[in-house]
């Protein structure tokens, strides 16, 4: 089956918007976009930015000489409208599509392979990481602890059959903080793959020291 990934990048967080922040020498979504195509050669990746950012990514892609094919998208107000944007730019009508965080350049390609190598078999696939640290829960009256086993901290690429995600945004209104959370509310099983302990999502300043690490050991 024709494979397809959608990287989502649209965070203002920082004077510099994460994405563009550099990783020895490049932005975070350069490293991103060139790794996923190592993982994936044949598949075709759609790039979703928000309007503004779209000169300036073409700018930075230029100077650099970046040569991956992908495809730029203009994002929509929210994530939910940014990832049906990048849906829409996907000329078949099947296959398998991969979504996946802009911000999250580090990631095993062993384990995108895995994920994409399993949707047919189970429709909705996931990396998710095991958690070290304790838990508490909230409560009324202050917090209660919690079996961590129970819980796995979800990364992406989250992949899905293409047909059936986009069914799934063509009926929703409601946001998701991810993909696999949309899909379960429309009754689809999500069947979870050991996720990559290294795949951070780059959220603080601290995380692109370790980006830089982990991305100048696999290099």
């Amino acid at each position: 089956m024709q494979k397809h990934v959608v990287i989502v990048a649209g965070g203002m967080g920082t004077d510099t918007p994460k994405q563009f922040l550099e990783i020895l020498g490049k932005p975070v979504l350069m490293h991103t976009v060139e790794r996923m195509r190592e993982a994936l050669p044949d598949a075709g990746i759609i790039l979703v930015l928000p309007e503004e950012q779209i000169d300036h990514w073409q700018s930075l892609t230029s100077d650099a000489q970046f040569e991956v094919d992908h495809k730029l998208v203009i994002g929509g107000a929210t994530r939910t409208d940014s990832v049906r944007n990048g849906l829409a730019a996907i000329g078949s009508e099947s296959g398998i599509v991969g979504i996946h965080d802009g911000v999250r350049p580090c990631f095993s390609i062993e384990m995108v392979k895995e994920c994409f190598a399993k949707v047919e078999g189970y429709g909705v696939v996931i990396p998710a990481q095991t958690v070290t640290s304790s838990l508490r829960k909230l409560t009324e009256t202050g917090s209660e602890a919690v079996d961590r086993s129970l819980y796995k901290e979800v990364q992406t690429p989250q992949c899905f059959l293409l047909e059936q995600l986009r069914n799934a945004y063509a009926n929703t209104e409601t946001e998701f903080t991810d993909d696999a959370s949309l899909m379960e509310s429309f009754g689809h099983s999500i069947h979870l793959v050991d996720g990559d302990r290294d795949n951070i999502k780059i959220t603080y300043p601290s995380d692109i020291a370790m980006a830089e690490l982990t991305l100048s050991l696999r290099n």
